[in-house]
């Protein structure tokens, strides 16, 4: 590189900010886009293009609110939300096109994609299998699983055979991914999902909770048969939907089945519930990772009256985490558009999470519900917070070192080492080192 050009660009990446917040490094988007990046918390049926979405919807003849790009953002996909419910209403729309192995494989297939074209090397995308599953048309867990895997491992096909793609010192990280399967904390006995009604009709006379747990522990061995069998990348466990009044020790059996076979935990858990419910996951789930842990630093959120001393509690329990090197998947843009008493993001207890030297991943949640990025949500983190550029290689390196990668551990330590020599030679190129 020519001094010019390094001059160029270390004048266009590296800025000082006076933001009330001391001296600290802007970091462009380029610079954003170009490093290496991760995301471990990314649901399929949160991602779809929108584009994707209409022509799924007309392939399927399912009705849409609207068949613009423009009109879904403005009628359901917006900006803000005022409530959960409101945030939650697309996915209504996105699981009903999904029950179509066509249409699996092409949003698995462009979420690839749409990651790749960010600098995003190695994504886990996790989904619920039983709200796609359809018994009415045939499609069972197998046929779900292999579609989403179909589409994912074309663009693995495609990008890896790329010249400039490779583990040799110089190109770019292969992409890589794996595969986590949602059990749900809760469903009703119709409107769900076909599979879910007729399971509940199958199971009339059981407790609602007792037709949850068989549901998901019915998952959790499919899981583990299929890996074990047929070397599908599934890689771990999650447990979503409604963490109050459903916690994760009802669970327990679930996550003990997934143990005992070396699929990786983890659970959604302080997401919209006290840090008790992070509790829960790590010592009755063996959570090896926590989707969300807002609530972490957020000791007013504890319910259990048994918990006297909510300061203390809430910092013993960070302590640990941060001690144990327990990786939070951080959800910036949702957890601001799903709790919309954070009315700045500098409020967001992710300053918290740095300040106590927590592991944490910059996640986008749902790309296409949260109308974002995993590079606009690493911006939206490094504009507010003071992130020095070591502590940027920390977390970038938190995405490769903490994944649930579906190779073995030598595999796995020898893909990372290369992500992070990719991240210097990079950082290099922008003038930081």
């Amino acid at each position: 590189m020519s001094p010019s050009a390094s001059v160029n660009n270390l004048t266009s990446s590296l800025v000082s900010n006076q933001s009330g917040r001391g001296s600290s490094t802007t970091y462009s988007l380029d610079f954003i886009r170009e490093i290496p990046k991760a995301d471990l918390h990314l649901h399929l049926d949160g991602s779809l293009r929108p584009q994707g979405l209409i022509e799924m919807a007309k392939r399927s003849k399912i009705e849409l609110p609207s068949y613009t790009v423009a009109g879904l953002k403005e009628l359901v996909f917006k900006e803000k939300y005022n409530n959960l419910g409101e945030y939650l209403n697309g996915f209504q729309y996105t699981c009903a096109v999904l029950r179509d192995l066509e249409n699996m494989e092409q949003a698995a297939y462009e979420l690839a994609i749409d990651n790749l074209e960010e600098g995003v090397n190695y994504i886990e995308v996790r989904f619920a299998p039983q709200l796609l599953m359809d018994p009415t048309t045939g499609i069972g867990f197998d046929e779900v699983m292999h579609a989403v895997n179909n589409g994912l491992a074309k663009a693995k096909a495609e990008y890896n055979a790329r010249p400039d793609v490779g583990l040799t010192p110089g190109l770019k990280p292969p992409f890589e991914y794996g595969i986590i399967n949602c059990a749900m904390r809760m469903f009703g006995k119709k409107g769900f999902s076909p599979y879910y009604t007729q399971l509940f009709q199958l199971l009339r006379d059981h407790d609602p909770m007792d037709v949850i747990k068989t549901a998901a522990m019915e998952l959790i061995r499919a899981s583990v048969r299929l890996r074990d069998e047929e070397g599908m990348p599934i890689v771990g466990l999650d447990i979503a939907g409604q963490e109050n009044g459903y916690p994760a020790h009802k669970f327990k059996d679930v996550y003990e089945y997934a143990h005992q076979n070396f699929l990786l935990k983890t659970v959604h858990a302080g997401e919209a519930y006290g840090a008790e419910s992070i509790f829960e996951a790590l010592t009755t789930c063996y959570a090896d990772r926590l989707g969300h842990g807002y609530s972490l630093f957020s000791p007013e959120m504890i319910e259990d009256a048994k918990i006297t001393d909510k300061e203390a509690y809430s910092q013993s329990l960070a302590s640990y985490i941060a001690d144990r090197r327990i990786a939070i998947e951080v959800c910036l843009t949702s957890n601001l558009q799903t709790h919309p008493a954070i009315t700045d993001i500098k409020e967001h207890n992710f300053r918290h999470m740095l300040e106590n030297r927590i592991a944490t991943v910059i996640c986008t949640d749902n790309r296409l519900v949260s109308n974002t990025t995993v590079s606009d949500e690493y911006k939206l983190a490094l504009d507010n917070f003071d992130v020095p550029l070591k502590r940027l290689k920390d977390m970038v390196a938190y995405g490769f070192k903490k994944n649930f990668f579906p190779g073995d551990y030598v595999e796995k330590r020898s893909y990372a080492k290369h992500t992070l020599e990719y991240f210097d030679s990079v950082a290099r190129k922008y003038g930081f080192i």
